[in-house]
């Protein structure tokens, strides 16, 4: 196994640095190529960084016998070409969230990577949360007994890059982009081996009607098979910033997470004092900021698992059998929103 991980970063954007911010707290690991569709992009984002190569082609990055772990931090709809590009060369590899546009797609991206014999892990920050982490931990203690009902919301103003408002090139709105995160954070407090097994879903384009044809509200329910429910509400109208959430409520108790309306500094300035948090709408008057963003929502320990996993040839907690399955919980649930029924999620 490698002393030192190399790793190629396949995008240049918004996740791409928040993987860098996150890989920056993590040993035995150097980026040592970025890969951008865009030039200056790939340019800016390697002086950023301080990388030493990037390039646009991503069959020369992929060619290349020096790369231990590639992270595919690419817009949606790049996700199935890249990660089959690197199944055929036998890499280990990580995806960002949602896995795939669709189940069907994500199915495609699970196969190829068994069959590579390499790692895949699946980047969902939300079960890597130190808060969510914590919160498992008092679960497993016995704190609050058997898990009844998980509420998640993820909100915020709307997405950062254009493409995100093109459904055809993501696989939907706000529920495809945000009750990722809450659908594997309800997994995660049921517990895996109790199965999703039927969805209902509700969604609207209540403000952003000139921007996309998917819904920028929706809400998700979950029946779990042990009769629990996980309950998910998703926005992307809401605005002040990233608004993240979980409650956990059990026969014994409740815990509840919140990173980024609980957080400890809280300010007011008259004039615009720099940068406060993921989604911000302004940088004055009363602000929450957040210190160490990368660490509160996941992404450092997932950077550190995944790059372990590679140097001690471990399995990952999260693989690509994990994003499998919240593709086809989040195909379930479009056509729940379109029948208006609840649906059974097909295994």
């Amino acid at each position: 196994m490698p002393d030192t991980v190399s790793i190629a970063m396949l995008g240049s954007g918004f996740v791409a640095d928040f993987y860098m911010q996150g890989l920056a707290d993590v040993n035995h690991q150097q980026v040592v190529v970025n890969y951008s569709r865009s030039a200056k992009r790939a340019r800016d984002f390697a002086r950023r960084w301080s990388v030493p190569a990037h390039s646009t082609s991503l069959t020369e990055v992929v060619s290349r016998d020096d790369i231990d772990l590639f992270i595919i931090a690419l817009p949606n709809l790049e996700h199935l070409p890249a990660s089959l590009a690197l199944s055929a060369r036998k890499r280990h590899q990580v995806c960002t969230k949602p896995l795939a546009r669709n189940a069907r797609e994500a199915k495609k991206m699970l196969d190829a990577a068994r069959k590579s014999g390499r790692m895949h892990a699946y980047a969902e920050t939300e079960v890597f949360a130190p808060a969510v982490v914590k919160a498992r931990q008092m679960m497993e203690a016995g704190g609050i007994g058997r898990v009844l009902w998980v509420r998640s919301r993820e909100a915020h103003s709307g997405p950062h890059s254009p493409h995100f408002w093109d459904v055809s090139q993501t696989g939907g709105g706000a529920m495809n982009d945000l009750a990722c995160h809450c659908i594997e954070a309800a997994r995660y407090f049921f517990g895996k081996e109790d199965k999703v097994v039927e969805v209902m879903a509700w969604g609207d384009n209540l403000v952003h009607k000139n921007k996309t044809k998917g819904e920028d509200n929706a809400l998700l329910v979950m029946r779990f098979s042990s009769g629990g429910i996980g309950h998910c509400e998703l926005s992307w109208t809401t605005k002040g910033g990233l608004d993240l959430r979980n409650e956990i409520h059990g026969s014994e108790g409740s815990l509840f997470t919140d990173v980024t309306r609980s957080t400890p500094v809280t300010g007011f300035t008259s004039k615009p004092a720099g940068y406060v948090i993921e989604k911000a709408d302004i940088d004055f008057g009363w602000t929450r900021p957040l210190p160490e963003e990368a660490f509160a929502y996941g992404y450092q320990a997932e950077m550190r698992h995944f790059v372990e996993c590679v140097r001690d040839g471990g399995r990952p907690r999260e693989t690509y059998e994990d994003g499998y399955v919240v593709n086809l919980i989040l195909d379930a649930g479009y056509q729940s929103m379109k029948s208006k029924k609840w649906v059974r999620v097909d295994y």
